[in-house]
């Protein structure tokens, strides 16, 4: 069993969620994940790792509450353990000095970026950073992030804080601050990925992305987590999570990431967590 050392929500709908796993927090690098359940009858559910201390033997992530599991996950408390908690899985970010390097991220990528920046830093990149939200209460780890970063720029839907809009103003806003990456590395949810790609394609700017396709056992058993990458069949739990945006087939990886989207919402609203934890109806 695995101690929860922290679960808090930081923003509405996020948690951040330390747990107790010197294993895993000995070996994890940047880009990896970790798969987690609640209890004993919970599913497998796969989380970015936001950051650790090898020291202390812990591992935090950042994760939106959207289902069941995850409305579980947000119920637990300081002390409580959980059966399972697996990895480092996946590969993790390539770093070396590219140079210049954006990091893009929103929602629970604002967390899952921190680590990359901050390695992307000490390997002598002069860092920048975008995150994006619906409006300023949704964004949070500035101030790690200006750590490590040459400037940290936000982007709201509302215009509360930073630039005023979504993705798609990206070229535009590296216009307006004067950045011109070498790299581009996006991290959060698929239209962020999707639309950051397609954004930068025609401007030649490589951009990764961290994937997160529906994930069960983790080490490329299942095969449930396979897109399309360049016209061949990647799994991303093992080739990944780190891929080429401009190859990625987004109309695929969209339909496959929507297919469970019934069977994960039905059990959270006759649950009552929905109502409990995240203001559902």
């Amino acid at each position: 069993m695995y101690r929860v050392i922290e679960r808090r929500m930081i923003v509405p709908n996020l948690h951040e969620f330390i747990v107790e796993a010197p294993a895993v927090a000995e070996s994890v690098e940047a880009g990896n994940f970790v798969i987690v359940r609640p209890d004993e009858f919970g599913e497998r559910t796969p989380l970015s790792v936001a950051d650790w201390d090898r020291e202390a033997g812990t591992v935090t992530s950042i994760f939106m509450q959207v289902g069941g599991s995850t409305a579980k996950l947000a119920a637990l408390k300081p002390g409580d353990t959980i059966p399972t908690y697996a990895g480092p899985l996946g590969k993790e970010t390539e770093i070396e000095n590219f140079g210049t390097v954006l990091c893009v991220a929103g929602c629970y990528g604002i967390g899952s970026i921190y680590p990359v920046a901050r390695a992307l830093k000490a390997a002598g990149n002069k860092v920048h950073a975008l995150i994006e939200a619906r409006s300023s209460f949704l964004l949070y780890w500035e101030d790690k992030l200006e750590e490590v970063c040459e400037s940290v720029v936000s982007l709201t839907r509302d215009g509360t804080a930073g630039y005023k809009g979504h993705i798609p103003r990206l070229d535009e806003i590296l216009t307006l601050e004067k950045i011109k990456p070498d790299l581009i590395i996006v991290n959060g949810c698929t239209f962020v990925m999707m639309k950051a790609s397609k954004v930068t394609q025609p401007l030649g700017i490589k951009t990764i992305v961290n994937m997160n396709p529906i994930m069960i056992d983790g080490t490329g058993m299942c095969g449930v987590c396979r897109l399309t990458v360049g016209g061949e069949t990647k799994f991303a739990c093992v080739d990944g999570p780190d891929f080429d945006g401009h190859a990625v087939d987004w109309e695929e990886f969209l339909k496959r990431r929507q297919t469970y989207n019934p069977e994960e919402t039905q059990p959270l609203r006759k649950s009552g967590c929905a109502s409990r934890h995240s203001g559902g109806r």
